[in-house]
């Protein structure tokens, strides 16, 4: 798919606007899918398209209708147009459970266009040498949340002045998920994880590797499915989050599932890199404790949803890169 076509544009543009109607987290668990559903199909023998165009490209990856779109549009919705009348658990603009169908079509028309900026963010930020050693994706993802917030609710990065005085910036009383952020369970759960993507990694690694080389299958393929398989699977898993809070007056701990696709992605990226489920694990250890910081830095006295596991992917990406080149 030609990524500056008018056509390409269009979709991305549709995407975005479907998107923001199931709402930031729905999107996500779709997209999720999607990008399993691909995986599935490489591993198959077939063609990379639903993975790469759809579940991680323009029609619905996570920087445009699968997951930016929403975060975007519901900023819009209660900062500036005031319409989503009972945002879920009382987050405000943080609320990534609501679908957004009820609010009005220009909420639904700024995730469209959120879409296509999150689109043309990744072809710009993939074409700086040393910006592309990111996880560009999740960086336009963030960088278009963080836009929404100045741009909706005149706010700056690291959010309220009022919160972090009352929290303190790096403190533990104003936190996300805090079911899970704890350094006990952080430590084992995410080793865990890490082992769990690192074995997916190597398996799927071992069945492509000679597919590629016959020429069955692409070489995009062959390194993005051990790379993408377990954060899909991880992804999909957070649907938990989305109908547990249906019930979360009757039964408080149904919500409490983990978040651990960013564990997931740099725990697999790596066993690529490094050959080893050991390095895997310790970097699961890493990646967890890591979206822990960047949602103090920059979801916990913010006004908005900027997605902490992104800040992780982000960042984690670009120093497994760096070490990689380093040692290489």
């Amino acid at each position: 798919m030609e990524p500056w076509s008018l056509n390409t544009l269009l979709i991305c543009f549709g995407g975005g606007i479907l998107g923001t109607a199931l709402g930031g987290l729905l999107s996500f668990v779709f997209c999720s899918f999607t990008i399993f559903a691909g995986c599935a199909l490489v591993l198959a023998g077939g063609s990379d398209f639903v993975l790469l165009q759809v579940g991680l490209g323009p029609v619905f990856g996570p920087h445009a209708g699968g997951f930016a779109s929403g975060l975007a549009a519901v900023t819009y919705a209660v900062s500036v147009k005031k319409n989503l009348e009972k945002p879920a658990l009382g987050l405000g603009a943080k609320d990534i459970l609501s679908p957004l169908m009820g609010t009005s079509w220009d909420v639904l028309l700024v995730g469209g266009i959120v879409a296509v900026v999150g689109h043309v963010l990744l072809q710009v930020l993939t074409a700086i040498p040393i910006v592309k050693m990111f996880d560009c994706i999740a960086l336009s993802l963030v960088l278009t949340t963080l836009a929404a917030r100045l741009l909706f609710q005149k706010e700056m990065p690291w959010g309220s002045s009022e919160s972090i005085k009352e929290c303190g910036y790096l403190g533990y009383k104003c936190q996300w998920i805090p079911w899970m952020n704890v350094p006990s369970k952080q430590i084992v759960f995410g080793f865990g994880v890490g082992l769990f993507s690192g074995a997916l990694a190597m398996g799927t690694k071992s069945i492509l590797d000679p597919m590629a080389a016959a020429g069955k299958i692409s070489a995009a393929g062959a390194f993005v499915v051990p790379l993408i398989m377990c954060f899909s699977i991880a992804g999909f898993s957070l649907i938990a989050l989305a109908l547990g809070t249906l019930t979360i007056d009757l039964q408080g701990e149904i919500q409490k599932v983990p978040v651990w696709h960013c564990q997931s992605i740099l725990a697999a990226l790596a066993y690529l890199y490094f050959g080893s489920i050991l390095a895997a694990g310790i970097v699961g250890i890493c990646a967890a404790f890591m979206q822990d910081l960047t949602a103090r830095l920059f979801w916990n006295h913010g006004s908005n949803h900027v997605d902490p596991p992104a800040c992780a992917i982000a960042v984690g990406t670009l120093i497994l890169n760096l070490v990689h080149t380093a040692i290489s």
